[in-house]
């Protein structure tokens, strides 16, 4: 209590000194030298839940969330050293509040990395490179395949080797080689009780990837389009404490994207297929091997009016398949591994319904900019499942008949975001709903009620 006390304290005498018009940065206050460079961030949200969706769930449910961040940088000519410091807590969580390593994570190292900044660039003259090495984040284009989450209580990292190459016009090669950081605590009471843990390496796990960008591919008939080819892939085995499916994958893909821009139609068009082998389950004794063919895509078409408040109208569409037959020796579901679901689909944390995995939803986008301190969106999508023989993944519900139907519901999602302090500090208020659909309705074990409600209070404080 104490604590949370002290968060709301200092938030209040930021809020009450805001009119000062003026950002406030570390570095400049503790007068650091030019080779090093202190950036941070604190965060206080806080959430509450009507009606819960998920299997076995009851009832309203409320989070006080908390996060911080430290970043040192230090720049000794041809090579930097970082160390990023996260401290993830909540509070007020009951029995029934869907706690995991996600939503907390008590001080642990995020970033501990060496990078080298003056490397030759492979677009020939005026591009350049560099190469990170160690625990790290990573985002790479769209951030739908791999991203360092925002909204998230808990971002995650990986440990291993990021080389970029960039050209003077744009163009980007990423090659990714890195395992996923295993985040804990990640069990109840230690969860509760904000328990320091240490996170370790899944040296068992690893990821690469080869991301490749071309700035305006079409000058003269879509000037800005930008076009990207990738494949990505996964190969993980159990390790002592941390058992897998096994999943082997290889997943190509591409992608189109002009950004919004007044007066002007944009693109967001991306695609993945995935193939490869898993076992069903994480099991030890599950051995019987799944072929995998699964796919995703996303498509957005919009366009910003230019006019007050920059209105922007989009047409979205997203599907991820699903498993059509529960009983057959291939896995079609399209799950979502280290790339972004809230950008596109919804709030998370505890509410979250929809994630890029068994989805057929269909819906339209509307933002506006009334002004240099103020945004807000809005969005709706009518969420289906792609095979209604497959699970609604968040809520662990699935009904192999088929016979429950496959619409989930109608999403609505809105976020209004105010800087009361340009570039240091920031309110954010959002809600989402999500109105049941047959399937929710009538699954086995599905949700009472008729809808989840959820708001979110966001304060954040850029240093």
């Amino acid at each position: 209590m104490r604590r949370i006390l002290w968060a709301f304290a200092l938030m209040a005498h930021i809020c009450s000194v805001a009119e000062a018009e003026e950002a406030f940065r570390l570095k400049d206050a503790v007068d650091t030298p030019a080779w090093l460079t202190l950036k941070g961030e604190t965060r206080v949200r806080y959430e509450t839940l009507q009606g819960q969706f998920r299997a076995d769930g009851e009832g309203g449910d409320q989070l006080l969330l908390f996060r911080s961040l430290l970043l040192a940088e230090a720049d000794t000519g041809p090579i930097s050293f970082g160390v990023e410091i996260q401290d993830s807590r909540t509070y007020l969580a009951d029995a029934g509040t869907p706690l995991s390593s996600s939503i907390a994570n008590p001080l642990d190292l995020l970033q501990f990395y060496a990078r080298i900044d003056e490397l030759p660039g492979v677009f020939g003259e005026g591009s350049s490179s560099k190469l990170t090495l160690g625990r790290q984040t990573v985002s790479i284009g769209s951030k739908r395949q791999i991203e360092r989450v925002d909204f998230a209580n808990v971002i995650k990292s990986y440990t291993g080797a990021h080389f970029v190459s960039t050209a003077e016009r744009g163009d980007e090669l990423h090659l990714v080689y890195v395992v996923p950081t295993a985040r804990y605590p990640d069990a109840r009471p230690a969860l509760d009780d904000n328990e320091l843990s240490g996170d370790e390496e899944q040296w068992e796990r690893r990821i690469w990837g080869v991301h490749y960008r071309r700035a305006d591919i079409l000058p003269a008939l879509a000037p800005g389009l930008w076009g990207e080819v990738f494949a990505y892939g996964l190969e993980e085995r159990d390790s002592g404490d941390f058992p897998t499916p096994d999943r082997s994958y290889f997943a190509p893909g591409f992608r189109l994207y002009r950004k919004p821009v007044s007066g002007q139609w944009d693109i967001d068009l991306e695609g993945a297929l995935r193939r490869g082998s898993r076992y069903a389950s994480n099991d030890p004794s599950d051995t019987q091997s799944l072929e995998v063919e699964a796919s995703m895509l996303f498509a957005a078409f919009g366009y910003t009016f230019d006019t007050p408040w920059q209105p922007r109208f989009a047409l979205e569409y997203y599907h991820a398949s699903g498993d059509e037959d529960p009983f057959d020796l291939n896995y079609d579901q399209h799950e979502r591994l280290f790339g972004s679901r809230r950008t596109d689909l919804n709030n998370t944390s505890i509410h979250g319904p929809l994630t890029p995995a068994n989805l057929n939803a269909p819906g339209f986008r509307v933002e506006v900019k009334p002004g240099a301190r103020w945004d807000a969106r809005f969005y709706y999508h009518a969420a289906h499942l792609a095979s209604k023989t497959d699970s609604w993944v968040i809520a662990k519900l699935r009904d192999p008949s088929g016979q429950s139907g496959d619409f989930i519901g109608h999403t609505l999602d809105g976020r209004a975001r105010y800087w009361v302090l340009p570039d240091s500090l920031r309110l954010e208020l959002g809600a989402s709903a999500l109105i049941y659909g047959e399937f929710a309705k009538d699954v086995p074990g599905g949700p009472d009620g008729d809808e989840t409600l959820f708001g979110y209070a966001q304060l954040t404080f850029t240093f």
